[in-house]
């Protein structure tokens, strides 16, 4: 067999069509698990083998540095088995930032002059720097949501003195207003290039203009590299096209992949404009549809089949590759601690059945969700990990709330009910009535000192003539308890952190309108980001997938939630064998 033909050996035939497609523009649609990584490996080899490609001038760009690892990884062995001699380990495969980056580094001094300007970080030092020189004074909290939002006016190409009227067309919104906001931007801004300083997105701006600007250094970087491979294109923003651009100059050799049901970072500036217009700027563009799913059972992918219809009708079905497993579950629960207890249980029978307990995830939309499924865990005695956050007990308002409690039990008048001394600490620390609007830091903190609120209420009623003292030592305990690393859990994450992952068993919990579409989701568009928030979750499941909900925060409060308005779309209409759920969702 020639080196050519065991590069195609084994792919299908849509697969196939991506590697033989190895010259020009190309743009792969690839649904969930129909292998893309493995399209695109095959697709660089075979180009390499056929002598069309120079392995040296492939720069393969990712978005996160996992990603890269797994496309070099699957080069290095298919330059093992299938082209030994072949170069494939010569292919640059990185981040966007990291690629960008090494390019900056190399030109500056050659174009700018002196020595290249340092990376920040995080913008949060800089922003705080910012807020003191307005005499403002920001909590950590707002800080780092004044850090997001400069993000993404920077991604999206927006100025300080046009943050106001940008933010208030698309509706962005943050506790700290928008003028404020424009203000710590361009002071910000100033500093930054005061103190020879670069962020990210300075990084992809400043190398795109170097480009753009110094002809030279344009035609050297041409030179290097003429051949790109652009993953997860959906989530591409303007700032990352405009380089991308600058990288190809007039050529058209790119290949670019990604999934449009897959969008779920739109409100971080990025957009699947660039991937659904390919074939209009490309004209003549060779466009490939990968459909075959080899992730998931054919009853996963049915459930996903019926999300994907109704927010892109006419779209393309996934075709499920595995053989039948078990029908997904739908629970409805009376409120969140049985919805949690019931997860758990679940979770340890399927650990004592054979499932590793890695193989196990429980997503849920905000990170604020996961405190119940932490707590019924732990007492299950299943272990877990929490991906994309910290435990509930270790997160930094949760520490301090709990060091004042502990403080305050020793001060303060034991009269006083200790719930309501409870809620008074908390008001202290940033807990209102009313969350933050919108999205960010601040609402994250104030849904942990809300959570721990609950927590407190439920502790104490469980614990009848309990004091702020024995609250204080229980979240002590709590906190104390997680400090141990646990290398094989059950993994507790959102489900923008779930994004490119999969596990056998998946459990998508807390399914209520609310909370998934999310309470600030007030347009179309991000009602149907949220919906394919859904899709996401749904896809990571291999074999087995839990859904549920609650009807009440917590035991006895009024059945006041509303199932989410997604599920009708894809909830079954007859009971389910053998899972004792009904075609209502209602547990039995």
């Amino acid at each position: 067999m020639d080196a050519t033909a065991a590069v195609l050996d084994g792919l299908d035939p849509e697969q196939r069509e991506v590697a033989l497609a190895a010259r020009g523009p190309v743009c792969v649609l690839a649904g969930a698990g129909t292998g893309k990584t493995r399209a695109v490996a095959h697709r660089i080899a075979y180009g390499v083998a056929a002598g069309m490609v120079d392995p040296a001038r492939v720069l393969a760009v990712t978005f996160t540095t996992r990603a890269a690892g797994e496309l070099r990884a699957r080069l290095r062995l298919l330059g093992s088995q299938a082209l030994p001699g072949g170069g494939l380990e010569q292919v640059a495969a990185r981040t966007f930032h990291a690629a960008a980056l090494r390019q900056l580094t190399h030109f500056w001094p050659l174009t700018v002059g002196g020595r290249p300007p340092q990376v920040l970080d995080s913008k949060v030092s800089l922003v705080a720097d910012a807020a003191r020189g307005l005499r403002q004074r920001l909590s950590m909290p707002e800080l780092r949501d004044v850090a997001s939002e400069i993000e993404w006016a920077k991604v999206t190409g927006v100025a300080p003195e046009d943050y106001q009227q940008a933010a208030g067309k698309v509706g962005r919104t943050l506790s700290t207003g928008s003028a404020q906001l424009a203000r710590l931007y361009a002071v910000y801004e100033d500093l930054r290039r005061e103190r020879h300083l670069v962020d990210f997105e300075s990084v992809l701006e400043l190398t795109a203009a170097i480009l753009a600007e110094h002809p030279k250094a344009a035609a050297a970087v041409r030179n290097r590299y003429g051949y790109f491979v652009v993953d997860e294109y959906q989530d591409v923003n303007p700032l990352q096209k405009m380089l991308l651009d600058a990288w190809a100059g007039d050529r058209d050799e790119v290949c670019v992949v990604g999934d449009p049901r897959q969008t779920i970072y739109s409100f971080t500036g990025a957009t699947p404009a660039y991937l659904t217009g390919f074939a209009a700027e490309h004209p003549g563009a060779t466009m490939i549809r990968l459909v075959r799913n080899y992730r998931s059972t054919p009853q996963v992918v049915t459930l996903a089949n019926r999300l994907s219809g109704a927010f892109a009708p006419g779209g393309d079905v996934l075709v499920a590759q595995r053989p039948a497993g078990p029908e997904p579950e739908f629970a409805e629960y009376a409120d969140e601690l049985e919805e949690a207890a019931a997860v758990a249980r679940r979770a340890a029978a399927l650990i004592r059945a054979g499932t590793a307990a890695r193989q196990i995830a429980v997503l849920v939309r905000i990170n604020g969700q996961t405190l119940p499924f932490e707590q019924a865990l732990g007492q299950a005695g299943v272990p877990y990990v929490v991906r994309g956050a910290q435990r509930f007990f270790d997160r930094p308002e949760v520490r301090q709330a709990a060091g004042l409690l502990k403080a305050a039990s020793h001060a303060i008048s034991a009269e006083r009910e200790p719930a309501a001394q409870v809620r008074a600490i908390l008001s202290g620390i940033g807990l209102t009535v009313e969350p933050p609007s919108g999205r960010g830091k601040a609402r994250e903190r104030w849904e942990s000192l809300e959570g721990l609120a609950r927590f407190a209420d439920e502790f104490l009623a469980a614990s009848p003539g309990a004091s702020l003292a024995d609250l204080a030592a229980e979240l002590t305990a709590r906190s104390a308890s997680g400090e141990a690393p646990v290398l094989d859990g059950v993994t507790l994450a959102s489900l923008h952190a779930a994004k490119g992952l999969e596990w056998d068993a998946v459990f998508l919990a807390g399914l209520t309108d609310g909370t998934l579409p999310i309470v600030y989701a007030q347009t179309d568009d991000a009602i149907e980001e949220e919906r394919r928030l859904l899709y996401v979750g749904i896809t990571r499941a291999r074999d087995r997938l839990y859904l549920s909900w609650a009807l009440a925060r917590s035991p006895g409060s009024r059945p006041s939630r509303r199932p989410s308005r997604f599920l009708p779309d894809i909830r079954p209409r007859r009971r389910l064998p053998g899972s004792g759920v009904a075609a209502s969702g209602r547990k039995r």
